[in-house]
């Protein structure tokens, strides 16, 4: 059997019958439709429970249920619902499953719903509607982004005598003030250089001008993306950084809350979190990520898809619709939470924050290079934390290590072709 099919009859089994009562349709006795919204994130769900309510006034003959699985368990509890014929009628994807799924046949097209509904799709940044489209198909439609930035504790930096990160400042800024900041003695380190792919690696080689994945090949092994890791790994090399060793249990962006690191790259959407600790909120400041050979940040943002064994597609596609719109993205950014991906409708979530300057988040859309996928990106990320680990943890060898990486990821890359 070829591997779609096998893949498909792994994730998709017969859906059970439908309970007494619901139409083929979706409907249910009583005329009311229940939908059930599959989601991983505890800290949306507030905002979201606001987004369903407007959707239920406008839609008085539906009702949309949350399910919420912690991230730990998401994506094994949906591959398990999809056997058991319980998965969601609505449900969150994100960039590395996007391909497996529509490549499996379980999630259902929106190309024709869209453009019977002018969905208004072309109002999300192009380069995420990308990431959810498969073979000229679209399978989902973005709901909010993120961008990488360059968190900072201004009272290290004061303490320092350093001026604060702008859009001026380079990699060779960076490692100087990284090299300041570091104080032995209080156990501070200028920044954490930890071993995350969407908030260290993929940014730092694309800064470099290097790539992850570019035309189906791998591009850990080309000169200009080794180049990018050996920026993270110099520093680790020199004591400025925790070495990933150190960062297993305590990570990077717990040791910027606690304060015993100056610097970090890390999400926007994490900025709720830097906004609940005290000390980060009277004196926690972001901006852009500084300058290699190129400006460079990467932009990855969570979509709403639909299964395609759904019994209640009609409802479920009013969902995804309204979530696609202004209103629903007006209601997402005043929570706080994210950024809303609909153009012009981020300024409720600059404002909720205002002590941080959350527009740099926004401003970055313009070099932000979307996340890299493949129809098995799984099986080759795994690769990545065995294979440089020694070097992210001061043992040196990333030349080595990068390019033995490019060269198992190829071949993963040709049997997923295969």
């Amino acid at each position: 059997m070829r591997r779609r099919t096998l893949l498909y009859g792994a994730m998709v089994a017969p859906l059970l019958a439908a309970c007494s009562g619901q139409s083929d349709d979706g409907g249910e006795s009583g005329g009311r439709t229940t939908l059930s919204y599959g989601v991983w994130d505890v800290a949306q769900v507030p905002g979201l429970q606001k987004v369903i309510d407007a959707f239920e006034k406008k839609n008085p003959g539906i009702s949309v249920r949350m399910e919420l699985t912690p991230w730990s368990s998401y994506w094994t509890t949906l591959k398990t619902a999809m056997r058991g014929g319980t998965a969601p009628d609505v449900f969150w994807m994100n960039a590395v499953n996007l391909q497996l799924y529509a490549s499996s046949g379980v999630l259902e097209p929106l190309s024709g719903h869209i453009k019977s509904d002018a969905t208004p799709v072309d109002r999300h940044p192009a380069s995420l509607v990308k990431i959810y489209a498969y073979q000229g198909e679209q399978y989902g439609i973005p709901k909010d982004f993120d961008t990488i930035g360059l968190w900072y504790n201004k009272a290290l930096f004061d303490k320092a005598g350093i001026k604060y990160p702008d859009a001026t400042w380079t990699w060779d800024d960076v490692r100087d003030a990284a090299a300041e900041l570091t104080d032995p003695r209080e156990r501070v380190h200028g920044i954490a250089a930890e071993m995350d792919r969407q908030g260290q690696l993929y940014p730092a080689i694309h800064g470099a001008g290097g790539y992850v994945l570019k035309d189906g090949k791998s591009g850990f092994g080309d000169e200009r993306s080794i180049e990018g890791l050996r920026y993270w790994t110099d520093m680790i090399d020199r004591g400025w950084s925790p070495p990933q060793s150190a960062m297993v249990e305590s990570k990077g962006r717990n040791r910027y809350w606690s304060e015993k690191a100056a610097m970090v790259y890390d999400l926007s959407a994490m900025a709720g979190q830097m906004y609940a600790v005290p000390a980060l909120k009277d004196h926690g400041g972001v901006a852009v990520l500084p300058k290699g050979r190129e400006r460079a940040t990467i932009i990855h943002g969570l979509a709403n898809v639909i299964s395609a064994k759904s019994r209640k597609k009609e409802a479920a596609w009013r969902f995804v619709h309204y979530m696609a719109g202004r209103e629903a993205a007006e209601i997402q950014a005043s929570a706080g939470i994210t950024i809303s991906s609909y153009e012009g409708t981020q300024d409720a979530w600059l404002k909720s924050m205002p002590e941080f300057d959350l527009k740099h988040f926004i401003e970055m859309q313009e070099y932000a290079v979307p996340y890299p996928s493949s129809k098995n990106t799984a099986v080759w990320e795994n690769l990545q934390y065995p294979l440089l680990g020694a070097a992210f943890s001061g043992k040196g060898g990333i030349e080595s290590a990068a390019r033995t990486l490019g060269e198992q990821m190829g071949r993963a890359l040709k049997e997923e072709r295969a």
